[in-house]
């Protein structure tokens, strides 16, 4: 009698803290096109509210300059960075065409609905292609993913959205959208969903820095209060606990009209979030790829470790040892740099085949373990590699990657 009554001690306290726990739920916003620089000089209020509760910080969109993950400062291109988490020259978005993405590198969509299929995925977005396309939704090559709820394709309706020449009409959308995701989360709380505004980039486009490209920031922070005050009244209604990270896909030139270039204004970026538990990554480096890490991080999302090890970014939530490798092959040696957020070991894993990006599976071998205090280290290396060669870091808590790639 003793030993049921401890049982069934230790089931209500296990009840009782499943019981505590929250239900976990995401929103990531697109404002396309706004530089870190005029973020800091324009008052929005609906920012500056959920930066007070989190934290908002400078960021870079655009790989590393001059080597082999450099990536165009596009719109497409950096969307398709936070979806998948990884550069250019793995998910192979170049332009905003999109000609011929990698799915290989999956969206944080699919890991999610892989993860866990009942969970509902939504998109509200000013453009069409970001559902289509870039996530690739209704593809065979996507494994036939579909959202629960989207709303888009707005553009395309030229009797209720005019084209005018000022382009007032993508205003009109970003209005229609921004409404009617704030509806949808308030009425249905998705577990993961995207909102993309388009009118700020626009008026860049047409105008450089200008009043104009002031009251395009202005436009977004009011829709962005409408999905803060939907979201907030989740968490009080329900048992629920959300993420929202906002951000912008690049920077621009010094004029303001363009973009695409390696410049500091074009790779500058910023992302808010409401969370304050943020590591030391979210200061120091911050990345548009360590979105979808840090997304999948909040979620419980324990990614396939063929995936993870692929990963461009790593997480600004949770634990975190390093970040940043790099690695060179010398006479026998392998050399090996990193930045340091950690104590104890690491396993360093190499492979010369690159079979991931085409489906398959990469051969790695583990070349030895070093101490991540150390931010360096060199381990003998017995074969000649030639060609691509993906070294990879597993640290107690993730892995960060480096290709050489011979020129």
């Amino acid at each position: 009698m003793k030993i049921n009554l401890l049982l069934l001690g230790f089931l209500l306290a296990g009840l009782q803290v499943f019981a505590q726990q929250k239900e976990k739920k995401v929103l990531f916003v697109i404002v396309d096109g706004i530089p870190a620089d005029v973020l800091d000089s324009v008052a929005t209020p609906a920012i500056d509210a959920i930066a007070k509760l989190g934290g908002i910080t400078t960021a870079s969109m655009g790989g590393d300059v001059g080597e082999y993950s450099q990536t165009p400062t596009i719109s497409a291109v950096g969307y398709n960075s936070l979806l998948t988490g990884v550069w250019a020259n793995k998910h192979n978005v170049w332009g905003n065409g999109i000609k011929a993405p990698n799915y290989n590198y999956w969206t944080i969509f699919r890991y999610m609905k892989e993860a866990y299929p009942h969970k509902k995925a939504a998109i509200y977005s000013t453009w069409l292609d970001n559902r289509t396309k870039l996530v690739g939704a209704g593809l065979a090559e996507t494994d036939n993913f579909v959202f629960d709820y989207y709303y888009d394709g707005f553009e395309l309706d030229t009797l209720r959205f005019p084209h005018d020449p000022g382009r007032e009409y993508i205003f009109h959308i970003d209005e229609e959208v921004s409404t009617e995701a704030a509806r949808h989360i308030k009425a249905e709380g998705p577990d993961l969903s995207w909102m993309y505004l388009e009118f700020s980039d626009d008026m860049g486009h047409k105008y450089g820095n200008s009043p104009q490209m002031v009251d395009g920031l202005k436009k977004a922070d009011v829709q962005i209060a409408r999905v803060w005050e939907a979201i907030q009244y989740r968490e009080q209604h329900f048992h629920e606990e959300w993420m929202l990270v906002v951000t912008t896909d690049h920077g621009r030139t010094m004029d303001g009209y363009g973009h695409g270039g390696q410049s500091e204004r074009e790779r500058k970026i910023w992302i808010l979030t409401n969370l304050p538990e943020t590591n030391a990554r979210f200061s120091a480096k911050a990345e548009m790829v360590d979105i979808l890490p840090s997304m999948a991080e909040f979620m419980g999302l324990h990614l396939p470790k063929r995936y993870a090890m692929e990963l461009d970014g790593v997480s600004f939530l949770g634990k975190l040892e390093a970040a940043d490798l790099k690695a060179s092959l010398q006479e026998g040696e392998l050399r090996l740099s990193w930045t340091s957020y950690g104590a104890g070991k690491a396993k360093v894993w190499m492979s010369s085949t690159d079979a991931f990006g085409k489906s398959g599976l990469d051969n790695y071998f583990l070349i030895g373990e070093v101490d991540l205090e150390d931010a360096e280290a060199v381990l003998p290396v017995q074969d000649v590699y030639t060609g691509l060669v993906k070294v990879v870091l597993e640290t107690p808590s993730g892995f960060t990657n480096y290709w050489i790639v011979k020129k």
